[in-house]
């Protein structure tokens, strides 16, 4: 089976899975059967983020069975959402794992894979407060995973452009724990302003983080 965690939060407003990418891309496209639409938007993407297309589709409709999937479509803004369904959706994907969590609340969703260099781009993401609360003890590389990834799925959960992480995408400070935790985090831009509940989880050697609008 290629669905390798799914998890259903306490409330049962959302549903999340990783999917290890093992299949072959003939198989990806045997089990989609791709609209003509969905074919074209396939045939201009190259190299290995086509397996990581593919394999996202999959996993979506792997967390909502039924007789005809549900298609991702874009908005204008490129935010992917459920074609003809009042169901949120979000999709992420790094080094061989793709990522989907789907629910009725506004979301967001986002893996990683941790490497090293992030402490070199942390300032960039992340303002003098939250710089202040990341532990410069062995666990800090995790901790700046974790803002990272919270970082995107606000921003993944806002869906719209011109966004400063660091001036508009917001952090609480958070305690990491190597089991996993949650905080919260708020997107404030203009006259937008929201709060989202925050989990993460270390998955093998990639960070994973989700968002729900509280």
């Amino acid at each position: 089976m290629p669905i390798v965690l799914q998890e259903e939060n306490s409330r049962k407003n959302f549903t999340y899975a990783i999917w290890r990418i093992e299949e072959s891309e003939a198989w990806l496209l045997e089990q989609l059967q791709l609209s003509a639409a969905e074919q074209a938007q396939l045939e201009t993407i190259k190299g290995w983020r086509r397996m990581e297309w593919l394999a996202v589709r999959q996993l979506v409709a792997a967390l909502i069975p039924g007789e005809e999937r549900a298609m991702l479509v874009k908005d204008e803004y490129g935010k992917p959402h459920l074609h003809n369904s009042p169901l949120q959706v979000s999709i992420s994907h790094s080094h061989q794992l793709a990522a989907a969590m789907v629910g009725e609340k506004v979301l967001g969703i986002d893996i990683q894979q941790i490497v090293e260099k992030i402490g070199r781009l942390a300032p960039r993401f992340l303002s003098t407060r939250e710089l202040a609360f990341i532990h410069p003890a062995e666990h800090h590389i995790a901790q700046l995973h974790v803002c990272w990834c919270a970082k995107e799925a606000l921003y993944k959960a806002y869906g719209k452009r011109e966004i400063d992480f660091c001036d508009h995408l917001l952090l609480d400070a958070f305690d990491y724990q190597t089991a996993g935790g949650s905080f919260q985090g708020r997107v404030i831009k203009d006259e937008f302003e929201a709060t989202f509940a925050l989990q993460y989880r270390n998955f093998e050697d990639c960070m994973l983080v989700t968002a729900e609008q509280v």
